[in-house]
């Protein structure tokens, strides 16, 4: 295990007022998002557009690393460079996502596991050498009649236990990222309930398979009512119950939780980082992974066409500004009123 590579990783991802920009989509989820906009899902409009997403003036000052895709991570951009060259350049730490996506869980109706182990220790070694520094892998937990069940917990924690491992071992900070989609008409408590048990059995794993908690990042939801549900819990409600779901659940070895947008929109998952941020006496660095509350203005924005370019980097520039104030619990609604080619995030 590279330990000192994996120390120093793990600050520069947590850097005081910075978070991720995950680009990490997989074909058919760019592609889906593309096709409602009219653009095509060819290779140059995804490097094209992620080119653009990650050359935006003053991204560094509110972003520290970028999950990549396995496409993005052998692409260069318009002048020859490789993307994880790019974006070292700018001090910005090139990550990978190693999963293979989901299938269903035999004899489990309803419910996933990830797939991706097989051949994963030489692709890390790979990754490593086209210059990743950090790794992500997602599970899928639903919520519904009968579900989660214990088989469906445990067989995720136990995979999401052997790549955090692999990932150490090859000198990459594992980013593990249990996901309790929002889908449903769940209420808050039952959220809580069901993503305390997921992280009690994910450490139980990671624990149990000698991973070292130091050199780890957690990514996951924040507790929320279902999407469905009528009554949907406040802000405030929100912070309380996922501050109190971590205390009891993640040791403060580990240096950092990151959180999934998970299908909020941009303005509200903001709004909820914010006042997560300000519990005061967290063990653990309070930051954001986000996708699309970071990129789906962006993407409107850019609408597949170069002469776009220049409103959508604004536009994500002003989310990620956003955010940067979110982290440090000094967002205001004031932040949203300025112009997109503006600095809120700096401090």
């Amino acid at each position: 295990m590279k330990t000192n590579t994996i120390a120093s990783t793990v600050q520069a991802i947590l850097a005081p007022g910075k978070g991720l920009l995950a680009a990490d989509e997989s074909f058919p989820t760019i592609g889906k998002r593309f096709k409602e906009l009219g653009i095509d899902s060819t290779e140059e409009n995804r490097r094209a557009y992620r080119e653009l997403l990650f050359t935006a003036k003053g991204l560094p000052r509110s972003i520290s690393g970028v999950i990549l895709f396995d496409e993005t991570i052998r692409q260069r951009t318009g002048k020859g460079v490789a993307m994880p060259d790019l974006l070292a350049s700018l001090g910005i730490i090139p990550g990978i996502k190693v999963d293979a996506g989901t299938e269903a869980l035999p004899a489990f109706g309803g419910e996933k596991f990830t797939l991706g182990l097989d051949g994963l220790r030489e692709r890390l070694a790979e990754y490593f050498a086209l210059g990743a520094r950090f790794t992500k892998w997602r599970a899928v937990i639903a919520i519904g009649k009968g579900m989660p069940t214990a088989a469906c917990i445990r067989t995720n924690a136990r995979i999401h236990a052997l790549f955090a491992a692999l990932s150490q071992e090859a000198g990459l900070v594992p980013i593990v990222e249990p996901e309790i989609l929002m889908d449903g008409n769940h209420t808050i408590e039952r959220c809580e309930e069901v993503s305390t048990a997921v992280l009690r059995c994910t450490f139980e794993a990671l624990c149990e398979q000698r991973v070292l908690l130091e050199g780890m990042i957690l990514k996951t939801g924040m507790i929320l009512s279902g999407a469905d549900c009528p009554r949907q819990a406040g802000v405030a409600e929100v912070a309380e119950a996922t501050i109190r779901c971590f205390r009891r659940t993640v040791p403060a070895a580990v240096p950092g939780i990151v959180f999934l947008s998970g299908g909020q929109s941009d303005v509200p998952a903001t709004e909820r980082l914010n006042e997560i941020s300000k519990a005061p006496d967290l063990p653990w660095r309070i930051t954001f992974s986000f996708g699309r509350a970071l990129q789906d203005p962006a993407m409107k924005a850019w609408g597949g066409s170069a002469k776009n370019v220049a409103a959508a980097q604004g536009a994500l520039i002003h989310r990620a500004a956003c955010n940067g104030l979110a982290v440090r619990g000094a967002y205001t609604s004031k932040a949203e009123g300025r112009a997109p080619h503006g600095e809120p995030g700096r401090p």
